[in-house]
This record gives C-alpha cells, structure tokens and sequence, in this order.
C-alpha cells in the first residue's frame, strides 16, 4: 500500500501545474482511486478539484479532508529521478505529499467498516492563488455535501520529522496583497519637471509602508509589509519616467488589523499622489482569510496524535504563511495542524525542497483517527 502512495507522489511531483490548470494532476488522481476503491467522485469542483465519496449506510456526521493540487512557478534544480518535467513549474509546497497523504486514506477506508456517516477526501485546486478555497465553496456541487467536519494539514520543515504542531486558534495569518499603478507622464531625460515621474513618490511610499511593521507575531497588532515587485518606465537613458507600479504583501494575525492596514495604505496612497499629481489605480490581489482553529476539532487532533504516540508540538502563535483553508473554518467546525518536514528539509518554496516521504504514513494515520472518531 505505502509503495503505491508513494509511487502516486512522484508521478504527481512530475507533472506539476499551476494554480486553476491542474486537468492532469486532479485526472491522475481520479484513476488512481477508481483503481483502487471505486466510490462516488465528484470534478469540476471550483475548476479541477475533485471530492471523493464514501457515503454509508446510516444517517451520520460527515467529515471532510481536504489537499491542495497546485504548484507553483519555480524551476527545481534537484536531480533525482521524479524531478519536475514542467520547465519553470515545480512542487515546492509539497501539495505532493499533501495529495498522495489523502489519496492513500482511501486504503484505509476500504478496510474498515464505518456504518454511518460520510467521508468526503477533497482535492482543491488554486491554493496559492487563494481562490480555490473560494471557487469551491462557491460551487453548487460542494454545496450539496454539506460537511460537518474539515480537516487539513501542511508540512512544515525546519520542524522535527514527523512531529505534530498543533496551535489554538489562528493557524495561519490573513494575507492580502496589492498592487499600485501610477500613471504619469513622460518627458525628455533632461527636462524632468515637464513631466510627472512616479519615482519619488514610490520610494515614499517605500519608506511610508515600513513604518506601519509591527513584527512581533506574538502582538495582536503584527503586522508585515513586504514588498514583492516593483517597475519604472523603461531602459531609454532618454526618457524620464512616465508610468510605475509598486507590489506588496501584507499579513496579519486578524481581519481587523488587516482592515486597519488598508485604510492606513490607502490614507498614505491618496495623500503622495495628491502632492505629486500623480494618477493611481490600486488592485486588491490573492486574499487569504487567516485560518481559526475550531476548539473540538483541535481536540480531535490532539487526541489522534496521542493515540498514534506522535510527539506534539504546541505553537502558541499562528504561522505567518497564508492558506486558503481559510475559507473553510469560515463556513464550518474545520482545523488544521502542522507535520514537522525534518530539520534539515530546505523551506518551503526553495527550489531545491522536496516532501519527505517519511511523512506520507503518518499523515495517513492522523487522518484516520480523525475520521473515526468523527464516524464512530
């Protein structure tokens, strides 16, 4: 059973694809369970999620377990045989390990005879896009299964291989991103004032934005301001800038922090452009809701660790990465935890990490306590 698990990750750590593009990676999955536990599979969910279906034969709670499918768009530089044949698109979150942990639960079902309820194994696409959460929720197909309980978890490396972060409350951070486009004008290199040139005020707001950090995750008011991209005008040594474009992350521990953050943006926006005259669009990207932590589902996953006799880790601030489950503990009594990736596992998102298969089985066994102490 775990050499065929482990035999699905490599084949998916193959083929990455991007975020809303995933048609191979939710289709190899799709054979992989009808090979091995025909059951009810819903697609097309939110794009090219899928929802695996056991359904049982008395009124019951329903549980749901949830994965990612996406990649991300990084060149892998590890050299071993199941490397990513996608140039430019590799898994460096480890939503690999993260499916193949959910698809061999279906072994585990099939073994065991669960008399009421249901167990619904989600894969979910555009994770780290933060949309896919969103897309799902919002498809008339997941609607319908109604689950009373989500589940989710996220390897995590510099962590103790096979450990078990359990944290109350927040587990992730809210996430959002923005972009700025100034629109200016252009003029001769040498007569800079017959012109608006949107340099000033990006490096003011540069320096602004600092200002609003407050990087103490253990803070009520955390907050981090991180800038991601930046553009202005072009290489012509001739032409002063006309047009640029400024990028940023902002995380924090709650919405309204968050809230605060962008009012306090946009007060600082408003007022560099009016000094400058300067014309500005601002866009609203990639939204993670932060994840909360239901306190019954939490002790479900401290009670699995325990029987399974994982050593446990309690975090008492949440992670500072966004995460589109979210959008779930939005809607129902869901949780996630961490599962220590080993000390020395690159960091996610390296080009050179890669999921440690140690994890797969006890992913699986985490999940399948869970699963019985909802059903049973």
């Amino acid at each position: 059973m775990l050499r065929e698990i482990i035999e699905l990750r490599r084949q998916l750590h193959k083929i990455p694809e991007l975020s809303g593009e995933e048609i191979n990676t939710s289709a190899r999955i799709k054979d992989f369970v009808n090979k091995h536990h025909k059951t009810q599979i819903i697609d097309g969910l939110g794009g090219y999620g899928l929802a695996v279906v056991y359904t049982f034969s008395e009124m019951g709670p329903s549980v749901m377990i949830r994965c990612e499918l996406d990649a991300l768009p990084i060149e892998e530089v590890n050299t071993f045989d199941h490397c990513s044949t996608q140039p430019g698109i590799s898994h460096k979150c480890g939503h690999d390990g993260h499916m193949a942990i959910v698809a061999g639960l279906i072994f585990k079902i099939k073994e065991q005879q669960f008399k009421r309820g249901k167990v619904i194994l989600l894969f979910q696409p555009a994770e780290e896009t933060g949309k896919g959460a969103f897309e799902v929720l919002e498809d008339l197909k997941f609607k319908k299964l109604k689950p009373d309980f989500i589940f989710a978890l996220h390897n995590i490396p510099g962590v103790k291989l096979n450990t078990i972060m359990n944290i109350k409350g927040s587990f992730s951070c809210t996430v959002q991103s923005l972009a700025i486009y100034f629109s200016g004008k252009q003029s001769h290199a040498s007569e800079p004032e017959n012109g608006i040139n949107p340099a000033t005020a990006i490096a003011e707001l540069v320096h602004q934005f600092k200002e609003l950090n407050e990087p103490d995750i253990n803070s009520n008011l955390f907050a981090l301001l991180t800038p991601v991209y930046m553009n202005l005008g072009t290489k012509d040594y001739g032409i002063s800038a006309g047009n640029g474009e400024l990028h940023f992350t902002l995380r924090t521990k709650t919405e309204n922090v968050m809230e605060q953050l962008k009012e306090a943006i946009l007060k600082m926006v408003n007022q560099v452009s009016e000094e400058q005259k300067l014309p500005y669009k601002i866009e609203w990207l990639d939204y993670f809701p932060a994840t909360i932590n239901n306190e019954e589902c939490n002790n479900m996953i401290l009670r699995a660790a325990a029987e399974n006799k994982f050593e446990l880790i309690s975090k008492e601030t949440p992670f500072r990465f966004g995460e589109d489950f979210g959008w779930f503990s939005k809607n129902s009594k869901a949780a996630m935890f961490g599962l220590g990736a080993g000390i020395q596992t690159p960091a996610l998102h390296h080009a050179d990490y890669d999921f440690p298969e140690e994890l797969i089985e006890t992913g699986i066994n985490m999940f399948n306590n869970i699963i019985k102490q909802v059903l049973d």
